[in-house]
């Protein structure tokens, strides 16, 4: 098990990391994280949903990802309540400390699915989450040391050295463990180091004398195409490459790795708006998915990108997922009070669409085309649109779960500059990517290129990442604290 002294320490590629090497060396491997608090979430191929970090966990096992990997996802959808996702469906909705007392209940749940799993495979490595040393949270834990007394995993605890304060880190957690849990750390990983290791080394033998635990690696800082939780990913403001892309940052911003494919285009930056202030005048303008859409578009209107956003769809492409699709409609209609307690809220208005939300959550894979554009991904969310005379689908989806369908999804304006769809993944295909980006090329006077393969791409990195990690990681250790003989 890894666990890490706070939030965005790099347990997530961590783990990544160790699945694909335990991979490489033949070993039958699957990852497990048994609580995300996510709005990242991403659909398996029977029509379930989960956490992202756990859908790039399993490619670098080589496995579809499968609910099981992550049986609870907690969904924010304010400061103080959520949706509890369980093995893959909405279990419901609560506030935290009604989560908090329930927690226990899952726990035998818990213990014998990851049973059935010791069954599969040779290794399982497990992903804690935040801190483990939350001392108001020890006695209800399922995901940090509780989890890993439930099923006797050793655990790697690693801390992250560029946000300063790393020897504090690690032997503070120390010092908040009672002695069972020491005894169950077997090791410390240093991660995200800049520098010359040779400063470090007296430290690492300074931090071995007071917390008797072995640092088994020095992980240097990188930066490979391959995605981030939540908490970890820069929302940068500006761009550096020819073609502008802005994604507007929405205060509950969901699935934002739906833009990670359009970062591989050499010619392209991604950026988020965040106010009026840096709008700019981007070459593409995104409304990304939300867990509230409506009260995100309140947001908007009181923060004036609103207006920004209508003047800028007069010449520009403005391009909606999911949450920022339903935006970009005339109407939201909320008649069994899902998101908020308004009946009725007025759209941006961009789409001749009306969005009515209802209380079964859709959760499908789907393939779809459109002028014989095929794309690719998933569906999660709870409203259905409607369509004016004034807008055309934009998709025909041809398969849903692995079943032949034939029904519209998205909508275009008359004008073909405004477009949303509920399709999450839709620039990860190549044709759909590369028809949109060389719509820009050819109105900036640039180069018509042909688009890369993302999931290539992302199998190149999870090698380049397990070998990175593996130079700089005492490999043979942790194979011998999992009593692995190699």
């Amino acid at each position: 098990m890894i666990q890490g002294t706070g939030s965005s320490v790099g347990k997530s590629i961590l783990v990544t990391a160790l699945c694909r090497i335990f991979k490489q060396d033949g070993y039958t491997v699957c990852p497990y994280k048994s609580q995300n608090m996510s709005l990242n979430s991403y659909i398996t191929h029977d029509g379930k949903e989960m956490g992202r970090a756990q859908v790039l966990q399993a490619y670098a096992c080589g496995l579809e990802p499968e609910a099981y990997m992550n049986p609870i996802l907690l969904k924010p959808t304010s400061d103080k309540k959520c949706q509890i996702i369980f093995n893959g469906r909405v279990f419901g909705n609560s506030t935290a400390m009604e989560y908090h007392n329930m927690k226990l209940d899952f726990a035998d749940k818990l213990k014998s699915q990851f049973e059935e799993m010791e069954k599969q495979f040779d290794i399982i490595v497990i992903e804690g989450a935040g801190s483990p040393a939350e001392i108001n949270l020890r006695d209800r834990d399922i995901v940090n040391m509780g989890l890993a007394e439930m099923v006797d995993a050793p655990v790697l605890l690693a801390g992250d050295i560029d946000k300063g304060g790393v020897f504090a880190s690690l032997a503070g957690t120390m010092v908040l463990f009672n002695e069972e849990e020491r005894k169950r750390v077997k090791g410390t990983i240093i991660n995200k180091f800049r520098g010359d290791v040779e400063i470090l080394k007296p430290g690492l033998k300074m931090l071995e004398d007071i917390i008797k635990v072995p640092t088994i690696g020095v992980v240097p800082h990188f930066s490979l195409d391959l995605e981030d939780e939540d908490g970890a990913v820069e929302f940068n403001k500006s761009a550096k490459a020819p073609i502008d892309i802005a994604i507007v940052k929405l205060p509950h911003i969901s699935n934002f790795t739906d833009f990670d494919a359009l970062k591989i285009e050499e010619d392209v930056s991604t950026r988020y708006i965040t106010s009026k202030d840096n709008f700019g005048n981007p070459d593409l303008l995104i409304l990304p998915g939300t867990k509230n859409t409506i009260d995100d578009l309140l947001s908007l209107r009181e923060s004036g990108l609103e207006d920004l956003i209508k003047e800028y769809a007069k010449d520009g492409l403005v391009v909606g997922v999911c949450g920022g699709y339903q935006m970009l409609g005339k109407t939201l209609k909320d008649p069994y009070g899902v998101e908020t307690d308004n009946k009725e809220t007025v759209g941006i208005g961009l789409l001749d669409v009306e969005t009515v939300f209802e209380k079964e959550k859709v959760t499908t894979r789907v393939k779809a085309t459109s002028k014989d554009v095929e794309v690719y991904g998933y569906e999660i969310h709870m409203g259905i649109c409607s369509y004016g005379e004034n807008a055309k689908p934009l998709f025909t989806i041809y398969d849903e779960n692995g079943k032949n369908v034939e029904r519209k999804d998205g909508a275009v304006n008359e004008n073909g500059n405004v477009m949303g769809s509920y399709i999450h993944g839709v620039f990860d295909g190549v044709n759909f990517r590369e028809n949109i980006i060389n719509r820009l090329r050819k109105e900036k006077g640039l180069e018509l290129k042909k688009s890369k393969v993302y999931e290539n791409l992302r199998e190149k990195n999870l090698d380049i990442l397990a070998d990175l990690v593996r130079q700089n990681m005492d490999i043979d250790y942790i194979y011998q604290v999992m009593g692995i003989k190699r």
